[in-house]
């Protein structure tokens, strides 16, 4: 379905009983953000709310897609995985052998449908162009403050235009801007990212890089700049593909160059110079739930702000999940499973991306496995497909057990695991956001192979007969461990998360080593440790601390010995240190970030206004949960 503009997607959103309209007065400074984290943890993801009194001239849209149904309402689809049927209907269209004439004449309709998605550029203005601030000024948008320590406000939902200067071809991505003046804000593209590489390009040439920034308009703008998608494949033709309807584009009118969304809410015009010093941009509490430390990133200087008479300010916040990310992730890990099916992975059955994982960090994959190592050659393909060259941990699954079942699918995985053979780790190319990392954007990976297995990839030097389950010693015996939960043993998947006060370099590697071999832990294959002031009796808050602080190459360490079972075969278990590093005790010689938790001052005045949001039943700050696994109150941790 193609949206009008993003009014008539709020007006569907109301239509369906997915949103709120709040015409209390909230703050954009704080106060939007912590009413938005409140709601988007809520059960399914809440509502939508639109702020229509936030002191500006605009209203603000939040959570917008932070739930499966309103996410399938902006792609016009009833479930997410229809998009992936579509795509893959499509390329066996193409791919299919066409023996004769009619098989060819067969093909010119839907030939025609895909031409009718590609963009057109129009003549004239837009409605994006309806109304030009003489003075352009950022400070009349109503750009919100999202978390305590961010270093300013941030535009959050920024569609952003650039083009390589050699061959002209678009790109369309979605990158954070933290204002800094009236007219200049920061651009802060990864090095891994297109726009990234098209500054380098500029930069080589000596030009000033043109650049607009679209917000709202069709909500399949907003997804389609978040999709991975390959390199020169343009954005806003998969957003015709989704809306099946082209998307009509025109030229910015400060620089004419670049074509933006005729139907958008705002247009930011502007350019970047690469000759220019950078800009300290940062911190800012990002989606793995940390704050994103400060560094150097292009400064964005505005030329020209143009809006709708009627514009609505499209906005997102990202911190500890879950949060509205998680449906963007879970819509991309949808619709791009087709396309890696069909070309890449052809034996791949399914995907899945937890929420505790956020994106990247954890992905489970269900393969249709036929032969001995498919599994790592699974592994290595996924590890080279596109944005997946971030993935951290990947767990590999078969047919044996549905991979949304978390609970069957732990007990399979771990049935089929044997520790010492089974768990490969590898390096490369890691997300610039990945803090765990001793280098920035390079770090370990992990592949934990739950297939069944085949006769030449058994080695039956190994047992896993199971121990007493009395793990009582471990905090008898061990003052450090704080916490024990046994509650996936209990469930016959042997793994044991503890949370650990680490006292001194080497602490955890000698722990393992001294509880590895002990009688009542035979059968156990996984020990995870985690913070001492985390509780790993809360499994989702576990796993997400877990994978974020774990590199899994520097921070795994296994534990072998003759099995108390049978003391002429061997039992293993692998320990990994998902704790917080530190130059101390880890040599650790980056700067470790916070979790992001929201200041009492906001919450108090959250909570004191609450009964006039008109938003139901009181909902406390879910940052009360995580205030005491925080280290200070700085973006660093102290």
């Amino acid at each position: 379905m193609a949206y009008k503009n993003l009014q008539q997607f709020i007006e569907v959103l109301e239509k369906e009983g997915e949103l709120l309209r709040i015409k209390t007065f909230v703050d954009p400074k704080l106060e939007i953000a912590e009413i938005t984290d409140r709601m988007s943890k809520t059960a399914g993801g809440g509502k939508a709310l639109l702020f229509e009194n936030t002191g500006y001239d605009f209203p603000v849209l939040m959570n917008a897609y932070g739930s499966e149904r309103r996410m399938c309402l902006a792609l016009g689809v009833q479930k997410l995985d229809d998009v992936a049927g579509d795509i893959e209907g499509l390329f066996k269209m193409l791919s299919s052998p066409k023996e004769g004439i009619l098989d060819k004449l067969r093909m010119l309709p839907r030939l025609a449908e895909f031409s009718s998605w590609m963009p057109k550029v129009r003549s004239g203005r837009g409605e994006c162009q309806q109304v030009v601030m003489t003075d352009p000024d950022i400070s009349k948008l109503p750009v919100i403050t999202c978390w305590p320590k961010d270093g300013g406000p941030f535009v959050t939902l920024p569609v952003i235009h650039t083009k390589d200067p050699n061959t002209g071809i678009r790109n369309v991505g979605m990158y954070r801007m933290q204002v800094f003046e009236k007219t200049m804000t920061g651009m802060h593209w990864h090095k891994h990212k297109v726009s990234a590489r098209h500054y380098n390009e500029y930069k080589k040439l000596g030009k000033r890089m043109p650049v607009a920034v679209a917000l709202g308009g069709d909500p399949a703008y907003a997804y389609s700049a978040t999709a991975p998608l390959p390199d020169n494949v343009d954005e806003y033709m998969l957003a015709g593909f989704l809306r099946k309807k082209k998307v009509e584009l025109v030229r910015c009118i400060t620089q004419p160059d670049v074509e933006v969304p005729a139907d958008a809410d705002f247009i930011i015009e502007g350019y970047v110079d690469p000759s220019e010093e950078m800009i300290w941009e940062g911190p800012f509490g990002d989606h793995t739930g940390y704050y994103s430390l400060p560094d150097w990133y292009p400064r964005f200087h505005i030329t020209a702000i143009t809006h709708r008479k009627d514009a609505v300010y499209p906005a997102t916040i990202v911190g500890i999940p879950p949060q509205e990310d998680a449906w963007l992730i879970k819509a991309s890990e949808r619709i791009f499973l087709a396309p890696m099916k069909m070309t890449l992975i052809p034996e791949i059955v399914d995907m899945d991306m937890p929420v505790e994982g956020v994106a990247h960090n954890l992905v489970i994959a269900q393969l249709k496995k036929d032969y001995a190592g498919q599994g790592q050659k699974v592994m290595n393909a996924m590890w080279g497909a596109g944005q997946m060259m971030f993935n951290k941990i990947l767990v590999l699954t078969d047919e044996g057990t549905p991979i949304q079942d978390y609970k069957a699918l732990a007990q399979y995985v771990f049935r089929n695991v044997n520790p010492a053979t089974d768990i490969y780790f590898s390096q490369g190319p890691m997300d610039v956001l990945d803090h765990s990392c001793s280098k920035l954007g390079y770090g370990g990976k992990m592949c934990i192979d739950g297939t069944g297995k085949h006769e030449e990839e058994v080695d039956d030097r190994y047992t896993f007969a199971n121990g007493s389950r009395d793990l009582s010693f471990l905090s008898n015996d061990f003052p450090e461990i704080k916490s024990v939960n046994t509650l996936l043993l209990q469930q016959d998947i042997p793994v044991v998360i503890l949370s650990v006060a680490k006292e001194r370099p080497n602490h955890l590697r000698e722990l393992h080593q001294q509880i590895g071999g002990r009688p009542e832990l035979e059968g156990v294959k996984l020990l995870l440790y985690v913070e001492h002031n985390v509780d790993a009796n809360d499994l989702g808050v576990a796993l997400w601390r877990f994978c974020n602080n774990l590199d899994p190459r520097r921070d795994s360490f296994l534990y072998e010995g003759a099995a108390a079972s049978d003391p002429a075969r061997r039992t293993a278990c692998l320990g990994m240190d998902g704790t917080r590093k530190t130059a101390e005790h880890d040599g650790f010689r980056r700067d470790w970030p916070n979790i992001i938790v929201a200041d009492d001052a906001t919450i108090s005045a959250v909570d004191a206004k609450w009964d006039s949001l008109g938003m139901g039943a009181f909902l406390p700050s879910p940052s009360l949960r995580f205030r005491e696994q925080m280290y200070g109150e700085e973006a660093v941790a102290s």
